[in-house]
């Protein structure tokens, strides 16, 4: 099968990135390493050149014209996906910093009170969903950046329309919104539901965010809710 860019999902993934800039903004208690201020900016930072780059690599692309311009831009495309994994990574290890302070204050029984752990839990939550659906996003055939100049078709996820028997779904490939779904389902079920991982890469990334999640809800939430109670 095919796999084609969605135009629309970068400009979703540069919206992700924003929401969980304000999430981080918003968290009630102090469970941010350093500054509060220090990774959004930074997330910000990154964001900026990052899209100018992107931009920049997909009007290259479609004035490509000789096998030298294919490689410049298949080159340029290699640089973005590694920077949009670091932006990821950053994301992924300030919600994890989040979420240990947010369980340490718990345990030592000098957290905020019960409204404020129920706001940082859902913030943490749904930074966590978003963190992953970018993970899922960037990771799976080549990631968007590479899409259309790899000659790899072998996903990390089967998603249902590729194994349904339908012309109409022939050319059809995932997009964001079906990586936001997928991670959604998994923070909420904890386990695949409709897409089946396929790589051991998406595996472990599965089973990272449904931990991360149960976690939150479980110990968390819980507490919150039984401080309500």
């Amino acid at each position: 099968m095919a796999v084609r860019t969605h135009a629309l999902d970068f400009w979703m993934a540069r919206a992700a990135v924003l929401v969980v800039a304000g999430l981080q903004f918003l968290l009630v208690n102090d469970f941010s390493w350093g500054p509060r201020w220090l990774a959004p900016v930074i997330e910000l930072l990154l964001l900026a050149p990052l899209s100018m780059a992107t931009a920049w690599v997909q009007t290259r692309a479609r004035q490509a014209t000789t096998d030298e311009h294919f490689h410049l831009v298949g080159r340029s495309r290699r640089l973005i996906r590694r920077a949009a994994l670091g932006l990821t990574i950053l994301i992924t290890f300030m919600n994890f910093v989040a979420l240990y302070f947010l369980v340490r204050a718990l345990l030592g029984g000098h957290a905020g009170s019960a409204q404020t752990l129920l706001i940082d839990a859902v913030n943490i939550w749904v930074t966590n969903v978003i963190a992953f659906t970018l993970w899922y996003w960037s990771i799976d055939r080549g990631g968007p950046a590479s899409r259309g100049l790899t000659s790899k078709t072998y996903g990390d996820f089967q998603f249902p329309q590729m194994v349904i028997q339908d012309e109409r779904l022939k050319d059809w490939s995932p997009g964001f919104i079906d990586y936001l779904f997928l991670s959604f389902t998994n923070a909420t079920a904890f386990s695949p539901t409709d897409t089946m991982p396929l790589s051991p890469r998406a595996k472990l990334l599965m089973m990272a965010e449904a931990s991360l999640s149960l976690l939150t809800i479980a110990l968390v939430a819980a507490r919150a809710v039984n401080i309500l109670a």
